[in-house]
């Protein structure tokens, strides 16, 4: 059984309706079993003795139109190893729950509050979380992936995995189906800041490029090569 010591962030942002996850932990891949978030639905974080199904049920459930606080409810009822799971919800109001059972490893708990659910185990202590909760609440006019690494630095800055760090991953979901932004550094000696530097080139290289994709409300997609060749996404051959 993998455990996953980690903390992290589900959240919505009140603006945008935007949904997404940033997560840290002291083992490769995070972001492979960690996060999971479906655009006009909700977001899942699973972790400690991690059980991934709870993120493809949860998302199952909150499409179904259940709440957070009920989508926490039925998968309490359907994982067997309960006392050994962490997992956090955020549903498209922006409402939110999250459970830490009394099996997790070290210093373990949640914060709830609207728009995000924050949780953590093996953690040095309490102020991790407090300081990724009030990195979030003090940034609201900000897009909802740059609160997200910003308060996954504040967790680190506070004291973050007791074990070390090792990897890092985000995930935000806009109106499509597809995501707005997906990266992960999955083996590193500092990966949140290294999340930061690689969404930094990102911003840069790679969302304009996104911007133009196909759409639902633009099926055909809006792309300007010009702009495009400006910015590095396009080089002539």
């Amino acid at each position: 059984m993998m455990k996953l010591n980690t903390f992290s962030i589900t959240a919505r942002c009140a603006r945008t309706g935007q949904l997404g996850v940033a997560v840290s932990t002291a083992l490769p891949g995070v972001g492979m079993l960690c996060p999971f978030v479906q655009a006009g639905v909700g977001a899942v974080a699973t972790q400690s003795f991690v059980n991934p199904y709870l993120g493809l049920w949860g998302l199952e459930y909150l499409a179904a139109g259940h709440s957070a606080a009920e989508t926490l409810e039925l998968l309490k009822s359907r994982d067997a190893g309960l006392s050994l799971r962490q997992f956090a919800v955020v549903d498209r109001h922006g409402g939110s729950a999250a459970y830490s059972g009394e099996d997790c490893d070290g210093w373990y708990g949640h914060l709830t509050g609207p728009d995000y659910a924050i949780a953590g185990n093996m953690l040095v202590g309490a102020a991790t979380l407090d300081a990724m909760e009030h990195d979030f609440a003090t940034t609201p006019d900000l897009p909802l992936v740059e609160r997200l690494l910003g308060a996954l630095l504040a967790g680190q800055d506070a004291g973050g995995d007791k074990r070390g760090k090792q990897s890092a991953a985000v995930k935000v979901f806009s109106s499509e189906a597809y995501p707005l932004v997906d990266l992960r550094v999955d083996e590193h000696h500092d990966p949140v800041p290294e999340l930061r530097r690689v969404y930094g080139v990102a911003r840069e290289q790679l969302l304009p490029l996104i911007a133009m994709l196909p759409s639902l409300a633009h099926p055909a997609g809006q792309f300007d090569m010009e702009a495009s060749r400006r910015s590095g996404l396009l080089q002539d051959q």
